[in-house]
């Protein structure tokens, strides 16, 4: 029954159907199941750093029902999506309802969207890799899987890298940076591969163009089936998602740098270039994002055999009461200032 325990994960979904479903306050429904339950189940239940044993990692690498639980999020993230754009078509609401709405359909979308995409791009089969670009796409991110995979983790921890959040950076200035840079970077990784080839840029094996194609083939499917209303839905959704997104790569990489070496490379990524948090309910409902040091030591995992490590920075709280203290800058820099491995500030000051 233990391994049972990421059906967690789809109490997000179940908060945005209730969102979705009803109007005043409770239209914020997801919104306070994220970050006001959550954090304060995480602080109840606590965290742990206990790892599998080699024989129990072997065994639960090779369950299926681990996989089922990622990918039964496409037909829920899609058919609340759906439920979503019917709602907004055939209601009238008020402003603030609208912001709760959009707010908690970004939520879906970052959680039960992204972050399955996340896990399930890094994954050889290539039904996988389908199913990734699949969520990515009403995330609007969809370039997110070249930039992530082949950038992203090669340039973690460096200036190099958009989705590292420099020292003293805002997370509001993040978001600029961190969109713009690891969208042209994904233009640049793309035109590598192709050259890498030997073929043009028009080549049907450019998937930047495909991205460029689908994603706006899906708001203009919204358009048609529902309302051009309602597709600016669709458009503030994805928006709101991979804002969510880049939140969680703030906290993720703040203030982290790996030391550049006498040959001109940076050194090799360890556990303690990215942020660690061991919250249990946090690592359940996000399929094990928070054990992100080990995701980031060995990319290739998968997420029910991720370690924590002892020597990684650990958040002194878990991801999503990290995001609300990560909006106020001054409060963030207090608590998180410190805690930036002292051997790494010079260099991030000096850059």
């Amino acid at each position: 029954m233990k391994d049972l325990k990421y059906l967690l994960a789809y109490t997000v979904p179940v908060s945005a159907y209730l969102s979705f479903d009803s109007t005043g306050i409770w239209t914020y429904s997801a919104v306070i199941y994220a970050f006001v339950i959550l954090p304060v189940l995480d602080l109840v239940a606590g965290g742990s750093a206990a790892n599998l044993d080699n024989d129990t990692a072997v065994k639960k690498n090779r369950m299926w029902i681990f996989d089922a639980m990622l990918y039964a999020n496409v037909p829920i993230v899609f058919g609340l999506m759906a439920f979503f754009f019917f709602q907004v078509q055939t209601h009238t609401y008020a402003t603030y309802e609208v912001v709760g709405l959009l707010l908690s359909a970004g939520i879906l979308l970052a959680t039960n969207g992204i972050n399955v995409a996340h896990e399930l791009g890094h994954r050889a089969e290539l039904p996988a890799r389908l199913v990734s670009k699949l969520l990515y796409m009403p995330c609007l991110y969809m370039h997110f899987f070249i930039e992530h995979n082949f950038g992203h983790h090669m340039n973690v921890a460096t200036p190099e890298d958009g989705a590292t959040a420099r020292y003293n950076q805002t997370v509001y200035g993040f978001w600029f940076t961190s969109v713009t840079k690891q969208y042209i970077n994904a233009w640049r990784l793309q035109a590598q591969l192709l050259k890498r080839q030997k073929l043009s840029f028009l080549s049907p094996k450019n998937d930047m163009l495909w991205y460029h194609l689908i994603q706006p083939a899906y708001l203009g499917a919204v358009w048609y089936v529902f309302s051009f209303e309602t597709m600016v839905f669709a458009l503030g959704a994805g928006v709101l998602a991979f804002l969510f997104l880049e939140s969680i790569n703030y906290i993720e990489h703040y203030g982290l740098l790996r030391h550049k070496l006498e040959s001109g490379r940076y050194e090799r990524v360890q556990p303690y270039h990215s942020w660690n948090s061991n919250s249990h309910i946090g690592r359940i409902v996000l399929y094990e994002l928070t054990r992100h040091s080990d995701h980031h030591f060995k990319s290739a995992k998968k997420y029910q055999v991720l370690n924590s490590h002892a020597e990684t920075p650990t958040l002194p709280l878990g991801y999503p009461a990290s995001i609300l203290l990560s909006l106020v800058p001054p409060l963030w820099f207090y608590v998180m200032n410190p805690r930036v491995p002292a051997q790494m500030k010079p260099q991030l000051a000096h850059d």
